[in-house]
């Protein structure tokens, strides 16, 4: 992940992420990472700006930056994706990132009387003009929506707007902010996390035609391979880094801005084996040490794997003392989607396999586990 910034014009309620006093990324840092990654590793890569908001950046420093990135990176056929609330989207930007296929990630937390509580009045209607501005344009656009402490009262009105939009749903639940006298405030207990999770199962049975629940596919997938589908369900050291507006680099987004996860420098540029000396490597492998210790007799650890470090690590310091303390909402999840298609497996017939893989039957009665299952494999 590139962090051009984490100066944001919002004003997120539960951010834990933004510094009005960031510096912007240079060209010149482009061109260090370019230089970095040239050697590093020769899997494909994926490069995502995030921030902060990444397109207080502008549109020249894009124009450049993907076109830099891609010849420099050519062997290694690098894609691109941003995330960003859209307020500062423009014709010009969207057709910088529509020419390198570039994916948007963007925020929404329902309709816009729950959104604006807790991302500021305003914020509504300035991501949906940007998002018209992205798909005027031909750009492929998903929302994640946090669920607060107070928005999960309306889970129903949520799902509903999401729905009526015709938008996939992506959701987090809300963190602890590291920032501020009240880090609770707008956190999501994970008692609370689980039975949203096991509410938006049951929602998208019900719609199986017209709903897409991203978390719930990930979370199956990692049921049905043994192995965690997204990173806060994997060993991600090693295979995900952010780089910060100065060229630092760190395991994850999510520490930018902390100077005592720094791992590197990209003008030093390092090997594997350079950042594996930095306490912050050190650290991120501790927690898989913990996991694995802690966690070996939970039938979920190949692919769960504690959940996030940051969630479990960042607010104790550094310490590795317990495992991501949303735990409790995943082990509601895991447990659920293994009851339900275990019930589903046993004394039913035989899967319908044809040439190609499974065929999806005219359902009878309510969908269930396997049926989801065969839609994410035909879609």
């Amino acid at each position: 992940m590139l962090i051009p910034t984490l100066g944001c014009p919002s004003n997120c309620h539960y951010c834990w992420s933004s510094d009005e006093d960031s510096p912007m990324m240079s060209m010149e840092t482009i061109r260090e990472v370019a230089a970095w990654l040239k050697d590093f590793d020769e899997r494909q890569v994926t490069i995502t700006f995030h921030g902060g908001e990444p397109l207080l950046a502008g549109p020249k420093f894009y124009r450049e930056a993907l076109h830099l990135l891609s010849d420099e990176l050519s062997h290694l056929k690098p894609t691109f994706a941003i995330q960003t609330n859209l307020w500062l989207m423009t014709p010009e930007l969207a057709q910088i990132f529509a020419a390198y296929q570039v994916p948007i990630g963007s925020s929404i937390d329902g309709p816009k009387e729950i959104n604006d509580i807790q991302r500021g009045t305003g914020y509504f209607d300035k991501t949906m003009h940007g998002y018209r501005i992205a798909r005027e344009n031909g750009l492929f656009v998903r929302f994640i929506c946090t669920f607060t402490r107070q928005s999960v009262d309306h889970r129903e009105e949520i799902f509903h707007f999401f729905m009526e939009n015709g938008f996939a749903l992506k959701l987090h639940p809300a963190l602890p902010s590291l920032k501020g006298d009240n880090p609770e405030k707008w956190a999501l207990a994970p008692e609370k996390y689980g039975d949203l999770l096991i509410y938006l199962l049951d929602k998208y049975l019900e719609n199986l035609d017209t709903a897409e629940i991203m978390n719930i596919n990930d979370l199956l997938k990692s049921v049905f391979t043994r192995t965690g589908n997204v990173c806060t369900f994997n060993d991600c050291m090693g295979n995900t880094f952010a780089i910060g507006p100065d060229g630092s680099i760190y395991p994850c987004y999510r520490f930018v801005g902390m100077p005592e996860w720094v791992m590197g420098k990209v003008y030093e540029r390092p090997t594997k084996a350079d950042l594996a000396e930095s306490r912050a490597w050190k650290l991120m492998h501790a927690f898989k040490d913990f996991v694995d210790e802690h966690c070996k007799e939970c039938p979920h650890i190949r692919y769960c794997r504690g959940g996030c470090p940051y969630n479990a690590i960042a607010p104790t310091g550094g310490r590795v003392e317990a495992v991501d303390p949303h735990c409790p909402a995943y082990k509601q999840i895991f447990d659920e989607l293994n009851d339900r298609l275990n019930k589903e497996l046993y004394g039913s017939a035989p899967t319908d396999m044809g040439m190609g893989g499974p065929r999806r039957k005219k359902r009878k009665g309510k969908a269930g586990i396997m049926d989801l299952m065969q839609k994410m494999v035909s879609e």
